[in-house]
């Protein structure tokens, strides 16, 4: 049976050795192959020292237009603009992005749990981040874990947010069971089970999104697929033409 461990940590002012302190906060637990640990990605932005001062920031003339048609900040507009690779469309207050395959409000960019004036930003090099962890996982405790960088999402037409992985490394982010039969024999067509989203809402749901300080999670038996391949950033997504909310909008 699946069971899912909350790790609470103290709260970070400054960067920090992620490793280091992810190692030392499960401590009191025994990681063991097959073991999926899952990580807060603003707790991995704020280890790199990801948070901007948006006082500081000089908006472009683009960002000023950004600004006026969707009524954001101009300087926010403008970190906007440099943290995604596309801008798709918004509505007031925010700017519908693609940063790193993951589709986002604001590219992700975050308020919360920041001081004043201060904006969390994605983590840099997040599938570089999930590999190297479990790589020294492996040599330090000679244990396969599967790691999973995670953001919590809104999904269209749905009150509320769910868990999205940015970055996965150790296991299958996906299980492709198209060809197999249903209950009544019937061949499945397109079915693909979204695995590392799953459980990146099983521990979203334990983080939680205000004051908890449980930036970690650990899941055990999930009956994940482990693997050392190096998972591909663009494995866990599709491009617009094959999604349906993307068609269907632009109907």
């Amino acid at each position: 049976m699946t069971r899912v461990i909350p790790i609470m940590t103290s709260r970070k002012q400054s960067s920090f050795d992620l490793y280091e302190d992810l190692i030392e906060s499960v401590k009191p637990h025994v990681l063991e192959t097959g073991d999926i640990i899952v990580i807060s990605s603003k707790y991995v932005a704020n280890s790199q020292g990801r948070l901007l001062d948006i006082v500081r920031t000089r908006p472009s003339p683009e960002a000023a237009e950004l600004s006026k048609k969707y009524q954001i900040d101009t300087k926010f507009a403008e970190v906007i603009l440099r943290e995604s690779d596309k801008r798709l469309g918004g509505v007031t207050g925010f700017v519908l992005t693609s940063a790193d395959h993951v589709l986002a409000p604001n590219a992700g960019i975050d308020k919360s749990n920041a001081k004043k004036g201060t904006i969390i930003l994605y983590p840099d090099l997040p599938y570089t981040i999930t590999d190297n962890i479990r790589k020294k996982i492996l040599l330090n405790l000679g244990v396969h874990v599967g790691v999973i960088l995670v953001d919590s999402r809104l999904m269209p037409a749905r009150s509320g947010t769910t868990g999205i992985a940015i970055a996965v490394s150790g296991f299958e982010p996906i299980q492709d069971v198209r060809g197999q039969k249903d209950l009544d024999g019937n061949p499945l067509r397109v079915t693909i089970k979204a695995t590392a989203d799953n459980l990146a809402t099983i521990a979203n749901h334990t983080m939680g999104e205000g004051s908890e300080s449980t930036p970690i999670v650990i899941i055990k038996e999930s009956g994940a697929k482990l693997t050392g391949r190096k998972i591909r950033p663009d494995e866990m997504s599709i491009s617009s033409d094959l999604c349906v909310y993307m068609r269907g909008f632009a109907n």
